[in-house]
Formats: C-alpha cells, sequence, structure tokens
C-alpha cells in the first residue's frame, strides 16, 4: 500500500510515518497544500490522510478538486476541530472518513486498513489461497499451520500480488506500493530482488509468482 501523509506538524508526522512504515505502507509527506497537489499530479495512492488547516489552505480545498475531477482515492481527514458543522463539512466535501486529534495510533491505522479493504474488495480479514492464509490486518500469512516469516517490504509486495491476483500487475506499480520518494537509494531492480526473495519463502505453498515479459508480475493460485 502506498499512503500519502499532507501535516504540517513535524512531531505528528513522524511518527505516523514512523509507525505506518513499520507495518510495510510506504508513505509519502507533504507539508503544505501545493506539496499535495504535486504529489497527487504524479502520483497514484491507495490511501490520503489529509489535514484539514495547513499553512497554505484548507485541506478540504484539495479534497474538492480531486473529487470534481473524478479522483475517487480514499480520503480520511484529520481535524483539530471538535464541532459537528466541521466534520460534516468534510463528509460533505467528499471525505471517506475522519479522526479527530489527538487519536489513538492504533485507531488511525485501523481506519486505514479498513478503507483499503473496502477500496480493493477484499471484506474477509484471512484471504485462503490454497494451502496458504493471508491475514492483511494481522500481517500474517502461513502456510497450512506454520507461519512464514516476511519482512515488511516482502508483506506489502505480497499484499500487492494478492489483492491483484489473477491479472497482470507491472513492475512499476510494485514499486510505487512498497518504495516511497524518500526511497531515493533504491532501484527499480529491487522490486525482482523481492520477487526472488518471496518465491523462495512461499516454496511449496500453492501460489505462483509468475513474470509475464515486458509486463509485470502476476500471482496464480494452483487448486
Amino acid at each position: 500500500m502506498r499512503l500519502l501523509l499532507v501535516e504540517d506538524t513535524f512531531d505528528m508526522a513522524e511518527a505516523i510515518m514512523i509507525r505506518l512504515e513499520r507495518t510495510g505502507i510506504a508513505c509519502d509527506l507533504a507539508k503544505t497544500l501545493e506539496q499535495a497537489r504535486a504529489c497527487v499530479d504524479v502520483q497514484r495512492y491507495d490511501v490520503i490522510i489529509l489535514d484539514i488547516n495547513l499553512p497554505d489552505g484548507l485541506g478540504t480545498d484539495l479534497l474538492k478538486e480531486m473529487r470534481a475531477r473524478g479522483d475517487r482515492t480514499p480520503v480520511l481527514m484529520l481535524t483539530a476541530e471538535f464541532a459537528v458543522d466541521e466534520r460534516v463539512s468534510s463528509l460533505d466535501s467528499g471525505a471517506d472518513d475522519y479522526l479527530v486529534k489527538p487519536f489513538d495510533h492504533r485507531e488511525l491505522e485501523a481506519r486505514i486498513r479498513a478503507l483499503f479493504r473496502r477500496e480493493q474488495g477484499d471484506k474477509v480479514e484471512e484471504i485462503a489461497l490454497g494451502n496458504l492464509t493471508f491475514n492483511p490486518s494481522a500481517k500474517l500469512v502461513r502456510m497450512g499451520d506454520n507461519p512464514i516469516n516476511l519482512t515488511r517490504r516482502e508483506f506489502a509486495l505480497l499484499e500487492l500480488l494478492v489483492r491483484n491476483r489473477g491479472g497482470t500487475i507491472s513492475k512499476e506499480r510494485l514499486y510505487e506500493g512498497v518504495f516511497s520518494f524518500q526511497d531515493t537509494e533504491v532501484s527499480m531492480n529491487a522490486v525482482e530482488l523481492y520477487v526472488a526473495r518471496l518465491r523462495k519463502k512461499l516454496s511449496g505453498s500453492s501460489i505462483r509468482i509468475e513474470t509475464q515479459r515486458g509486463l509485470g508480475y502476476k500471482l496464480e493460485v494452483d487448486v
């Protein structure tokens, strides 16, 4: 999953990014509306966390712009306002959810996962893939009764493949879903390395990661 965090308070933004990146979410940060607009112009996101009050305007302005051009990316608004009118205004502008500051980071993570699941269409907590069980909320993969130990990036890569199982997903999309703008030292070839690691760790399972030359990768499930 790749996420855009639009938040100008450094301490809060840093805390959110550290927690999210530990769960395998690639997270880009924008501190102003201008930076946020630049990000959404060049990058597709799975979820956007958008603060209402920013140094150069209101987050709801960006939200309205996105919805006006047909961008349906799930947006969770952050607000320090307790007034009902503020929350209603955010939802009427096209927000999918909101969270009032201060908040528990566990709740933020749960709301992000819920928005992502709703957008992807997988409602169940566990996904059965032959003898493999994939649980995105618990960050758990099991082959039969035996857990498979994956790094956060390996898990993020597998999640993208699972969500798009049966279809081909490009190397570029996998790269975008696993790495953020901050990972400037990581090349596109890193995707091949992580795919190779996944294949090794998932050897003996019911799933196969097939290379579609010139197109990307495809996850198949053997029945």
